[in-house]
């Protein structure tokens, strides 16, 4: 058999299922760190509940993703995970659900090896919105999980650090209410409302454009070009606002 009919012949087993997202369908990747908990807990043994080095490999990881062949316009990062919004009219791989899957998961995971000196590994999930209220609900879940994340986080880690270990201080805080859950923590000396907003919000990452004096090598003349770069916010607003906040971005894009 020549190659050529042998490639197409093998190329059938690998693209017969291809599954491409439909033209006008917003796409929501989530990258998910894939048995993080060990590599925070054991192998690394971060701060908890939170870590700034952690969050920093993070941070690289998503910023490296606005970059790899993808038109992104928001970008979102909490605890062991990211989520990325393209623009809606997004084109690259014929928008096959098995690139978008494959590349970003491995991306994702290489920057981050980098970022941490050791390997560690992403899977990816994509999520197909048809309306921008769907976008807005999407991150403001998100959003919403960061901050349970957060106090859940913030009075286990206190249990712990008294002496308890992990099932008795699962059990001790089960079906204990938010409210009851901050008072915990006050009385032990921690305001909630002090806890850095990233650590209750999350990231988010976005372009921006900022003005890049220079100078014309034609001419020799001093002019002024526009850059666009990634910013990194570390103060998302809450609730309402936040929803708002999403939804001009996807709006603007």
């Amino acid at each position: 058999m020549k190659f050529e009919q042998l490639d197409r012949r093998m190329r059938v087993y690998e693209t017969a299922h291809d599954h491409c997202v439909l033209p006008g369908m917003y796409m929501v990747a989530r990258i998910d760190g894939r048995s993080f908990s060990h590599l925070t807990r054991v192998a690394h043994e971060f701060d908890a509940p939170y870590d700034e080095r952690f969050r920093d490999c993070m941070v690289a990881t998503l910023e490296h993703l606005f970059d790899c062949g993808f038109s992104v316009v928001y970008g979102y990062t909490q605890s062991d995970e990211l989520s990325l919004l393209f623009r809606r009219d997004e084109s690259a791989f014929g928008r096959k659900l098995r690139k978008f899957l494959s590349v970003l998961a491995g991306e994702a995971s290489a920057r981050f090896s980098i970022a941490l000196g050791e390997p560690a590994a992403f899977d990816c999930r994509i999520s197909q919105f048809p309306t921008v209220d769907d976008v807005v609900d999407y991150f403001r879940w998100r959003s919403e999980d960061a901050h349970r994340n957060a106090l859940n986080g913030h009075c286990y880690w206190l249990l712990r650090r008294q002496g308890l270990d992990d099932h008795a201080a699962t059990v001790k805080l089960r079906g204990v209410s938010v409210a009851d859950r901050n008072e915990l923590l006050f009385q032990h000396g921690i305001n909630f409302n002090d806890v850095p907003a990233w650590q209750k919000r999350g990231i988010g990452a976005y372009w921006r454009q900022q003005e890049q004096p220079g100078i014309d090598p034609r001419t020799g003349a001093a002019n002024v070009s526009i850059r666009r770069y990634v910013f990194i916010d570390r103060e998302l607003p809450m609730k309402d606002r936040y929803d708002a906040f999403v939804r001009g971005i996807v709006e603007g894009a």
